[in-house]
């Protein structure tokens, strides 16, 4: 049992559909997703039912809207442990600005420090190969280089993704191809957990099985199906100014025990 995790007896996750969980179905009609799981890691350190843990996240919020709604309650939960993820879904918007971006978050996260026990920050996925989000690698990878020069400043674990390899595989992804699979998320859980400096059960960046090469005629099938069912509706949510978050409360708002 490694001491840095016998130290943290409650953990409060902040951010959007990442988070939450999105991609990675639970019981009933939540999501489990990276977070969860690793508040299952951390609680497994400890006596049944002693770790508290709390989720905030909600899909679709800006970074703006997680610091209004979300890093106020962290800070009146006071955990041992936030993790604080956010920003992404102002990179992808057109002509958002990383730097500026940035300096918002590092301004939430000098608020948010002082609160809590320690927080963990979370860089950009390489998006390279993401259909829909590959054009704005650049983006992500100025926004990642700057949470990491913020995590030096404020002494903060990181949980680097731009480094996890396998969640580059197609097969770490949902059908939407925008949120992580179910195997995604249990190996950012997993990675997140190492940084952390626990023992995990498994290598998160551990190859996948092979897979049979697939033709040029079902690729394009399988592209113009997610088209229709996933590219179309969120590029109209985005013209209408519509979040899949709206109306919707964060699923563990308490500490509650796990």
């Amino acid at each position: 049992m490694k001491t840095a995790s016998r130290g943290i007896g409650s953990y409060a996750a902040i951010g959007d559909s990442f988070t939450e969980g999105v991609g990675d179905p639970g019981p009933g009609p939540t999501f489990l997703g990276w977070a969860d799981r690793l508040a299952v890691l951390l609680a497994d350190q400890h006596e049944e039912h002693a770790f508290r843990y709390a989720n905030l996240a909600v899909r679709g919020k800006l970074l703006d809207q997680i610091v209004a709604d979300q890093i106020p309650r962290a800070k009146e939960l006071a955990p041992d442990l936030v993790t604080f993820c956010a920003g992404g879904n102002d990179i992808i918007r057109p002509g958002s600005d990383p730097d500026d971006v940035a300096e918002r978050f590092e301004a939430a996260l000098a608020d948010l420090a002082g609160s809590v026990g320690q927080v963990m920050i979370t860089t950009g996925f390489d998006t390279r190969g993401v259909p829909v989000l590959k054009h704005i690698r650049g983006k992500v990878a100025t926004y990642s280089a700057h949470v990491r020069s913020i995590a030096d400043r404020y002494g903060c674990p990181v949980l680097d993704l731009w480094s996890l390899k396998s969640v580059q595989d197609r097969r770490a992804w949902d059908h939407d191809r925008l949120h992580l699979s179910p195997e995604g998320h249990t190996r950012v859980a997993l990675r997140a957990a190492q940084v952390l400096g626990l023992e995990v059960p498994a290598d998160p960046d551990q190859p996948w099985p092979p897979q049979q090469p697939r033709g040029s005629a079902e690729v394009t099938r399988d592209n113009v199906q997610w088209a229709r069912e996933y590219l179309v509706p969120w590029i109209g949510r985005r013209l209408r100014g519509e979040s899949s978050g709206d109306h919707m409360e964060a699923k563990r708002p308490d500490l509650l025990p796990l």
